[in-house]
């Protein structure tokens, strides 16, 4: 325990002398106990930090230090902690720039980008003098930086190499902008780290979190097969003792598989309680479009507060294409009268269905591949394929 200001700084000035980023980056980590002593809150370290360590690591130390003194004032300044917080980042970014040939001070990269973004959060939820994300913006701008120093880092052999930390950048950088909505700033992040010779070396968990967040993506972007692979590495590899992190990629793997024609296991969706998904199958299953509407109705808080309402939303077509199977499994045919697949859609709900409407929804499913056939207008009738006019969800999606 780091008693007075001088003790904190001599462990600090110890470590530093023999290279021990991971000691470093607990002494001017955010969550380290030490920010719970007193004699540590200082307004203006920059003499007794001067007596005792050089540079670069005596910038960061006392950026660290006035972020103590700003977070211990009664109300807690998060703004001006946060500013603080990004000058901590900037010298980290020298410190990075000036130690050449050496990776052993990425954990203290890794500990003051992370609780810059925590706090940038923080701004962002209790101060209303900024626009909505901007702070957060802000701190992603800083990110970059490190984030740049690490991906030029092409002199290095590769056990020295900085571009060893630039999942763990990808990662908090993702975090913001999933949260600001900015995803298509993800692209080149994406891009940098699939041509990365260590893609996959990194260390698993920092794998786990990339694979989750470009499955999400690709979730958004509607390409299923890309979402699935990466979230269920994710679901796969992420540790049995962190069920509330599988279910988070549970949330969005589930929805992602229904749209490969796969439903969940109701013993799966009640494990991690996500039974929302469960009457979900069911309506798709049935292809009964009343069932549906009633499941998004009753659950819509949960999969709006998820961020997959949209996306679920356009299950409907799946539900559409199995109402449409069912018509063609009991006609028995492959010239299908319009007029049925209107009459099954007024039996399951749909009353007001127009004949257009009808066209409408089987040209899309035409288009998306999901019935192989076309519309003779002339006779009113659907014309499907002979062989496999309803294709496996999978091989289509």
């Amino acid at each position: 325990m780091c008693d007075t200001l001088n003790t904190l700084l001599s462990g600090i000035a110890r470590a530093w002398a023999v290279n021990d980023g991971i000691n470093l980056a607990c002494l001017v980590s955010l969550k380290d106990r030490h920010v719970m002593n007193h004699n540590l809150y200082v307004k203006m370290p920059e003499n007794s930090v001067s007596r005792v360590l050089e540079a670069p690591i005596d910038e960061i130390v006392c950026a660290h230090l006035k972020v103590l003194y700003y977070l211990s004032l009664e109300p807690r300044d998060f703004v001006l902690a946060y500013r603080h917080q990004s000058q901590c980042v900037q010298a980290v970014v020298k410190m990075l720039q000036q130690l050449k040939e050496e990776n052993w001070c990425l954990p203290i990269m890794y500990t003051v980008c992370l609780d810059l973004r925590i706090l940038a959060q923080k701004c962002e939820e209790l101060c209303s003098s900024f626009k909505p994300g901007e702070i957060l913006e802000r701190a992603a701008d800083c990110l970059m930086s490190c984030f740049r120093v690490c991906a030029a880092d092409n002199r290095s052999a590769d056990s020295g190499t900085k571009r060893l930390g630039m999942l763990n950048l990808v990662n908090q950088l993702f975090k913001i902008y999933f949260r600001i909505n900015k995803l298509h700033l993800c692209k080149p992040l994406i891009r940098a780290i699939d041509s990365s010779a260590f893609k996959d070396t990194f260390p698993l968990p920092e794998q786990i979190t990339y694979k989750y967040f470009v499955g999400r993506k690709a979730m958004f972007d509607s390409d299923y097969k890309t979402a699935d692979e990466f979230l269920s590495f994710a679901l796969k590899h992420c540790p049995k003792n962190f069920p509330h992190n599988k279910r988070l990629i549970l949330i969005y793997l589930v929805p992602v598989k229904m749209f490969l024609g796969y439903m969940p296991k109701k013993y799966i969706l009640e494990s991690y309680d996500i039974l929302q998904f469960h009457d979900l199958s069911e309506a798709l299953k049935e292809g009964n479009v009343r069932k549906f509407d009633d499941v998004i109705q009753r659950h819509e808080y949960f999969f709006i507060k998820c961020g997959i309402y949209l996306l679920v939303e356009k299950l409907k077509f799946i539900v559409y294409r199995n109402l449409f199977k069912r018509v063609y499994l009991i006609k028995q045919t492959h010239q299908l009268d319009l007029n049925a697949f209107r009459s099954a859609l007024r039996f399951v709900g749909e009353k007001d269905m127009t004949i257009d409407e009808t066209h409408c929804i089987i040209a899309n499913l035409i288009f998306e591949g999901k019935i192989k056939g076309y519309i003779s207008h002339s006779h009113n009738k659907l014309v499907v394929s002979k062989q496999n006019p309803f294709p496996p969800l999978n091989t289509v999606s």
